[in-house]
Formats: C-alpha cells, structure tokens, sequence
C-alpha cells in the first residue's frame, strides 16, 4: 500500500494548514519517530510527539532530548508537552521555540492515570479553573508565531465537567486549535465515548476549530464524527495500533466525502501487515539505534497488528518474544502470506479499555475551583511521564 493522494488543504490550525484534518493523538510509548514516520508513508494529517513532561525538557533530560528529535522527513514538527506549573511550562515552550524544534505545540490536559490525577495534574488540572488559565495564558505567550493547542477531557467525572469552561478560557488565551476526547477521567478509555460532549464544544467555541476525539476506528467514523457533531478535525489514538494504514483509510474517506463518491477502505492480507510490520521494526532501529531494543520495542504491537488473522498461537507467542530481525524474518515467513483480510474480526476497539474508576485526586480536591496552598505541593510531584489523552 501506498500514501494516497490528498485534496487541498482542509483544515488551518494557526499557519499550519493540513491536507486532511486528521491528528494523531500523542501515545507513551508508542508515538516516536519511527511510528510517526510510518503513519505518514500511509496518509497525511498532524503526527503529534509522544507526551514530553516540561520539567524533565527543562532539565533536559537524556529521554526528553531524544524524543522531541524528529525525523528530516517530517516536515511539521509536533510536540506535546505535559506540565502542572505555569513557570515550567512557559519554559519549556521558550527552549522549543528558542532552540528551533517544533512547529506545533500542543498541552495535555486529558491524562487520566491515577498516578499522575491524585497530584493534582491531567485530566484533574481543568477543575483548578485559575491555574488552568495560567498555564495556557503563558505557554501561548512563549509560543509567539508558532502555533499553540490544547487536547483535554469532559472533565473528571460527569458531576465535575470542565471542558466547556477551560475551551472558552483556552480560546481566550490564543491556542490555535481545541481538542476533546469525549470521556472523562473517571471513564477512562471504557464504553462509548459522547460525541454529544464535542458538538456542545463546537457550539460554544466559535473563533478556533475544535477536533474530536475518541473511537475512530476506521474512516467512515471519523467522517460520521465529523457529520454528527460540526467538530472541524479528528484526533485518532487506539484506533491505529497495528493499522498505520488507517491514515490512508482516512485521506480516501475525506476525498471521497469532498466529491461524493465512494471509496474503498485497505483490507491487507497478511503479507501486507508481515511487510508492515517488519518496516516497523527498521524504523525503530534507526531511531533507537539498537536491533536488540527495537525488536522489545515491537513485541507490544504484535497482537494489534495480527488482530483478527489466523497466524497460530506458537508463531504468535514467538513473535512476542522476537529477538532479532532475523528471527522476524524467519517468523514471518512461516505465515501464509495470500491469507486475506478477515473482516470484521480485525476491526473495532483496540489498545487499553479498562474499567470506569473512581479518580484518584487530592484529598478535597473537588471543593473548591480555585488553587489553595495545600494544592500546590501535590503539583510538584505531577510531571510524571505517562500518557495520557
């Protein structure tokens, strides 16, 4: 399979101007150049860093230098930061803007993990009204020209929504773009997300365009996002774990909603997703600089690119337990690879789902909006590196 042609650009998010408004959502772990890199051989649209913490870019970190190192080819530079002070932030920003390393920056307001919510940062940061505004207000100072935006959630649970409030003061401190995964922290990534919750946003939002987010599995449902709620983009995540060719699914769906017409979505036989997977595995070499690391890096996208396929349990499991290239290669051609695509069975929900949750938060965290002295400490403990969305 080969990257599709694009119509003209359909979406402006500050000078930026995108082919098809489709943003990948930043991912731990799974997001690097290397997955970047092959998304972008299949579609077009925003490929977002994984989640950088600000401190540890501030301190400059070892890991934080290397992943907001992009690839030559990828032509936007997009990183998200993560951070809980405002100070640290706007810092942060400066060192990408100073130093020439982005072109987009996005913040992450949406991370859910009870690490990171019981300090006070993530999707638990919104309720502090005041510091939320803080935050954006600065970063979008240090950003100058370059384009600044915020990703979030619904709030913390359905009795402690946010994402209304913190849109209009996002919006009013500058940010070149809203995006809204439509769960809240207590949802995690469990049922069905409320795309109701993106068409309020949209309605209330009127000077910058608002992207959804949450379930997009293939691209009649981000064209059905897109129909349903006025959202202007869409931001996929899971739904492109061991399907990088979703992107394309997703450049042929928006040409085809442009003219009318209809459009066929990949259906890859197996030896289109063994291929896939193995440019995969060369691309993390290259960016980790280590076959060995590069192969334990892959074993985690295994099952999600083989979702579905009958491959066999015993080449499953030694695939998940890949050592070398060479090994790959003598696994993989072990497969049949004229098996055709199965349909249904490889597509809907993939990646983490877990259970709805109680929010860990800080001890009376939710009886005020505003951020009291006792407050503030937990924030210094919340830059934590995990992802969130």
């Amino acid at each position: 399979m080969t990257a599709s042609t694009t119509p003209a650009p359909s979406l402006q998010i500050g000078p930026l101007a995108l082919d098809v408004p489709v943003v990948l959502a930043p991912m731990a772990g799974i997001t690097n150049t290397a997955f970047r890199r092959l998304c972008r051989e299949f579609g077009a649209g925003l490929y977002v860093s994984e989640m950088i913490t600000s401190r540890a870019l501030v301190e400059r970190t070892p890991t934080s230098m290397r992943l907001i190192q992009h690839h030559e080819s990828e032509s936007t530079r997009s990183i998200q930061l993560y951070g809980v002070d405002p100070k640290t932030v706007a810092e942060a920003v400066t060192i990408l803007v100073a130093e020439d390393r982005a072109d987009h920056i996005d913040l992450n307001f949406g991370c859910p993990v009870p690490k990171v919510t019981r300090k006070g940062g993530g999707a638990a940061l919104p309720w502090k009204r005041e510091l939320f505004r803080d935050i954006v207000e600065g970063a979008v100072k240090a950003a100058g020209n370059i384009p600044l935006t915020v990703k979030m959630r619904k709030g913390i649970d359905e009795d402690h929504l946010t994402y209304l409030e913190a849109g209009r003061a996002a919006e009013g401190a500058g940010v070149a773009s809203i995006a809204l995964h439509a769960r809240t922290a207590a949802d995690y990534y469990s049922g069905q997300a409320d795309w109701s919750a993106i068409t309020k946003l949209k309605e209330t939002i009127t000077g910058v365009p608002v992207l959804g987010n949450g379930d997009i599995w293939s691209g009649a449902d981000a064209i059905r996002m897109m129909d349903e709620t006025g959202c202007d983009g869409v931001v996929v995540g899971r739904g492109c774990l061991g399907r990088p060719w979703l992107f394309g699914d997703l450049v042929n769906a928006f040409a085809a909603r442009k003219s009318g017409r209809d459009y066929e979505t990949a259906q890859p036989d197996v030896g289109i997703v063994a291929q896939t997977l193995r440019r995969h595995t060369e691309l993390l070499i290259e960016f980790l600089g280590s076959e060995e690391w590069a192969c334990r890096d892959i074993r985690k996208h295994i099952s999600w690119y083989f979702k579905g396929y009958s491959v066999g349990s015993d080449i499953r499991a030694s695939l998940g337990l890949v050592e070398s290239l060479q090994q790959m290669d003598d696994l993989l051609g072990r497969l049949d690879w004229t098996q055709p695509y199965p349909g249904d069975a490889a597509e809907g929900p993939r990646g983490r789902a877990g259970s709805p949750k109680r929010p860990a938060l800080p001890d009376k965290w939710l009886e005020s909006q505003e951020l009291g002295d006792a407050h503030r400490a937990h924030l210094a403990e919340a830059e934590l590196s995990h992802s969130g969305g």
